[in-house]
């Protein structure tokens, strides 16, 4: 897992390395998918590690280049139409995280999979609505554009950080829903023959949906703060994950 976490490290430093050009960016990715794909040689350090990881774990080609391609994704100016087009661009940037991470971690049950994917749109979801504010500062909105227009919203009120707080906390109350949707579908997918070996997982679907009902509890007040847990809540939780599973 540390090379893994270092290989999505490098790339997400790719992506966001300001001293880059747009095209050295995309030149530094293509190596990425170069590397993964046997089409050139990796050099001593991460790519070497990751390289050798690929292949004892035999980790998925196609799920990897996902990752890669969601990182990508972040190059360019993000919007997205529909709940589905942001559930693809969830699937890139944690979905495909979490299948390769199940790998390492080991698993016996097909379900899992199921359960990885359902969790990872779940925790990516928790961060676009925790993120709201920080993403407007920088001109950035993930939240579909139906969703917005069907409370009476648009683009503008949200990067203007001064939406109407009636119609924005009714969308909010509505991407919450969205999220504990997948947070409950992961639930009952994992199944107990690999719940030992999710404990890491877990651990990230407490902590990430504790999030999420801070928010809901405080009305969803993500321009003025960023919710975090209790350094108490989240060692109380870190302790339930080791030793009960």
């Amino acid at each position: 897992m540390r090379v893994f976490y270092a290989f999505c490290r490098v790339i997400d430093d790719i992506a966001d390395e300001p001293g880059f050009s747009l095209e050295e960016r995309r030149e530094g990715l293509n190596r990425w998918r170069n590397l993964v794909q046997g089409e050139e040689a990796p050099l001593a350090g991460v790519e070497l590690e990751f390289v050798d990881l690929q292949q004892r774990y035999r980790l998925d080609q196609n799920t990897i280049l996902e990752i890669v391609e969601g990182v990508e994704m972040d190059l360019g100016p993000l919007r997205f139409e529909t709940q589905e087009d942001l559930k693809a661009y969830c699937f890139r940037v944690a979905s495909a995280v979490g299948l390769i991470s199940i790998e390492i971690f080991g698993y016996k049950d097909p379900s899992t999979r199921v359960y990885a994917e359902q969790l990872g749109y779940a925790l990516q979801w928790t961060n676009i609505l925790r993120d709201v504010g920080e993403d407007a500062e920088e001109g950035k909105m993930f939240l579909p554009a139906q969703d917005l227009e069907r409370f009476g919203l648009n683009e503008e009120a949200i990067l203007s950080r001064s939406p109407d707080r009636a119609k924005f906390e009714r969308l909010m109350k509505h991407e919450c829903s969205v999220a504990r949707s997948f947070y409950e579908a992961a639930t009952d997918s994992l199944p107990k023959t690999d719940r030992k070996a999710m404990r890491s997982a877990e651990l990230m679907r407490r902590i990430y949906s504790g999030i999420l009902d801070e928010m809901e509890s405080d009305r969803f007040h993500v321009f003025e703060k960023r919710y975090r847990l209790p350094k108490s809540r989240m060692f109380c939780e870190f302790l339930r994950a080791k030793f009960l599973g």
